[in-house]
């Protein structure tokens, strides 16, 4: 059985026709109302931050960390996306990210896309850019603090959503699911908000720029990109040494006996492989390196094709 490496992917076969149809209506909504915002309110200078974040959430999607009870989880990347680009650009950065796993890497369904990438991508980065934005210009410790529950919240949210999506889709009873994916889940937040305090809390001493409010990052070097392109590159790299487990999903799915309603996916780079290695760990690192190069390709074109005033300020 093929295991989608990260928390909260929902796989074809989980989610009845009809729920996989209003999630898609809800996310097009509400990625259309990302595009007139972000297309109003981008710098110029944002642009390329949007393909580095892009390809650090998809990077880092690929570490999982082991849980409780045999399950796996790693960042989500919604509320920081939204903490360092605003809610509107971190949105369509996830959208980039899910969209490339689910076509490219085939992780996640295609039907139930439109349920991740709102599970996912944008209540998780509405939720973190919510609580941050009551904290700007704070104390730094109170911020990071705030910016840890923001983050945590943001997981549990989408856990929550994908409970009811479950239940609605008639594969399983609201009063098991909701509990064991709320439980595996608070444990995967814990991991999510320690590595978003620590990517925010890197940024603030090294580039306070780029978080400030009403401002797009300073004109200036921009070593800061190719930095970020290496960081997350390396991240790909040690993705072999990552936890085997499945997410926490797909171990509430095999507990609670609806993992078998999963479709399989195929594809040359179906579950981060790649045909032409032999080795599964250097497979991983192919796959992972090409999605992550196309999910900045993508992000940082998004950027571009919107970003139409290059003096504008973001939304924040």
């Amino acid at each position: 059985m093929y295991y989608s490496p990260a928390p909260l992917h929902i796989l074809d076969g989980f989610l009845s026709l009809a729920v996989s149809v209003i999630c898609w209506i809800v996310s097009v909504i509400l990625i259309g109302a990302a595009i007139g915002r972000t297309q109003r309110s981008l710098g110029e200078r944002q642009v390329p931050l949007m393909g580095i974040m892009a390809a650090f959430i998809f990077a880092a999607q690929m570490i999982n960390f082991p849980v409780a009870g045999g399950a796996s989880g790693h960042l989500l990347g919604g509320a920081l996306a939204a903490i360092t680009l605003g809610p509107w650009a971190g949105m369509l950065v996830m959208t980039s990210v899910i969209a490339v796993q689910g076509l490219l890497i085939q992780d996640g369904g295609l039907l139930v896309m439109g349920a991740n990438i709102l599970n996912m991508g944008l209540v998780t980065a509405v939720i973190g850019y919510g609580l941050y934005r009551g904290v700007m210009g704070r104390g730094r410790t109170f911020q990071l603090a705030v910016i840890g529950i923001a983050a945590w919240l943001s997981v549990m949210a989408g856990a929550l959503l994908t409970s009811l999506e479950l239940w609605l889709s008639g594969n399983t009873r609201l009063e098991l699911v909701l509990p064991a994916m709320l439980g595996v889940h608070a444990l995967i937040g814990l991991g999510e908000a320690l590595i978003t305090v620590a990517a925010v809390a890197f940024i603030l001493r090294t580039r306070p720029d780029l978080l400030a409010k009403g401002s797009a990052p300073a004109s200036g070097s921009r070593a800061w990109i190719p930095a970020g392109v290496l960081v997350s590159l390396a991240v790909v790299l040690i993705s072999p040494l990552a936890s085997t487990d499945p997410d926490g999903l797909n171990r509430v799915a095999m507990d609670l006996g609806f993992l078998e309603r999963a479709q399989e996916a195929s594809g040359p780079l179906a579950g981060y492989t790649f045909p032409l290695l032999a080795s599964d760990s250097l497979g991983k690192i192919a796959a992972g390196l090409i999605g992550l190069l196309v999910a900045l390709a993508l992000a940082f074109l998004i950027g571009r094709l919107l970003n139409r005033k290059p003096g504008s300020q973001p939304d924040r």
